[in-house]
């Protein structure tokens, strides 16, 4: 039967081999075009997904050459329930195989769900400064403000992924249309470009001259993304305006009797409360550059529950608070800061991670696992030694004090 061929195939040991060989070499070639690509695109590309295609040249034509990080994974998630249960079942002289057999399987998904619930971010706040959101370290944004609320914002955030050329973008919120003329993933400012053609007709970038750079793949940083986008509104054209993340300032943009502003920027992540930087403080030790303390005062508010209390944060003490655990990550609050007459600046990194106790969960399930069956087969050798014993007659020999 079909059945019986599938719990054949997908229990077999050789497809454990298999699956473990494809990782090994999977991990390898990653490392290697890691080089190449960098940390975050090769986890999207090998790990991160079901197959490792390769782009063929000259055309969009993409084909899969090896099986990714996903795949691999949900196969032998599958081989090890599979084997369990058609082999061993449930059977009671088998509790600790199965513990081992379910922590190994909760370690598979715990690590699916990290990869795909997990964010790292930051909030970077001066002495005194309150947010309530985060910002990515590496992706961007376009976004779109209306500030005519005195009481809030309201904001339509673009992901970079839709800003590709030739991308029409519309949003119920908004009264223009964004076409998508240029996209440079990296970028950087053109000096000394006053006579040089603007490259739109509106905002900052009649003024501004911007070209593309090859994007960057270290960790330490990051690209700098531009776009030339189209503005159509009801009335027609409102201009072709540049956008990007070299602008401190957003640009203003008049559409259908309201002021919008325009930026491109990191990606924020809103957060239900808001933290306020009361003080940053930069320790040394006396008649020495060594850092002796990194630490931030900080002030949590939740409006929905009244909450107004005051955190310490510093090195291995993170807040952890509404499900995210906010890090010392950054600091620049030393005495030079402050003889500079600049404010002292702390950075906090943000991590979300639904998941993190599931690699606890699986440890313990196979501790337990590996302990049971230990213990099980010490007390079954001891019964056996005893039996084994009786069965020959002997006796312990009698004392001779």
């Amino acid at each position: 039967m079909l059945l019986d061929r599938l719990i054949r195939f997908f229990s077999s040991l050789r497809l454990t081999v298999v699956c473990l060989a494809l990782a090994v070499a999977l991990v390898f070639i990653g490392t290697l075009a890691q080089v190449q690509l960098g940390l975050y695109a090769v986890q999207a590309k090998y790990f991160q997904s079901f197959f490792v295609f390769w782009d063929l040249p000259g055309t969009q034509i993409r084909i899969p050459v090896f099986p990714g990080g996903y795949l691999i994974g949900g196969v032998l998630l599958i081989n090890l329930l599979v084997s369990y249960f058609s082999r061993l079942g449930l059977k009671r002289g088998n509790f600790g195989l199965l513990l081992i057999h379910f922590g190994l399987a909760a370690l598979l998904l715990g690590q699916l769900w990290t990869d795909l619930a997990q964010r790292e971010s930051v909030v970077r706040l001066a002495e005194g400064e309150t947010k309530s959101y985060s910002e990515s370290l590496r992706l961007t944004e376009l976004a779109v403000v209306d500030p005519s609320d005195p009481r809030v914002d309201r904001v339509v955030a673009i992901p970079e992924s839709r800003l590709r050329p030739g991308a029409n973008i519309e949003h119920p919120q908004l009264p223009f249309t964004i076409r998508v003329q240029q996209f440079w993933v990296n970028s950087a400012p053109v000096r000394d470009a006053t006579n040089a053609t603007p490259l739109v007709t509106q905002g900052t970038g009649r003024t501004a001259q911007f070209a593309p750079r090859p994007p960057v793949t270290t960790t330490d940083e990051r690209n700098v993304p531009t776009a030339i986008i189209e503005l159509t509104g009801a009335n027609g054209s409102l201009g072709t305006w540049l956008v990007s993340d070299w602008l401190l300032e957003p640009q203003r943009v008049e559409a259908g009797g309201r002021s919008y502003l325009l930026s491109m920027r990191l990606a924020r992540y809103y957060k239900p409360f808001s933290i306020t930087l009361l003080e940053a403080r930069h320790d040394k030790y006396k008649g020495t550059e060594i850092p002796r303390n990194f630490s931030s005062r900080v002030r949590v508010r939740q409006p929905a529950t009244g909450e107004d209390r005051e955190v310490l944060i510093y090195m291995n003490n993170p807040l952890r608070y509404g499900g995210f655990t906010f890090y010392q990550y950054q600091m620049a609050a030393d005495e030079a800061v402050r003889m500079r007459g600049q404010k002292p600046t702390s950075t906090l990194q943000v991590v979300q991670n639904p998941g993190w106790l599931m690699p606890y969960i699986a440890c313990t399930l196979v501790s337990v696992g590996l302990l049971w069956q230990f213990i099980g087969h010490l007390f079954g050798f001891v019964r056996e030694r005893r039996v084994r014993v009786a069965g020959r007659g002997l006796s312990p020999k009698p004392s001779t004090a």
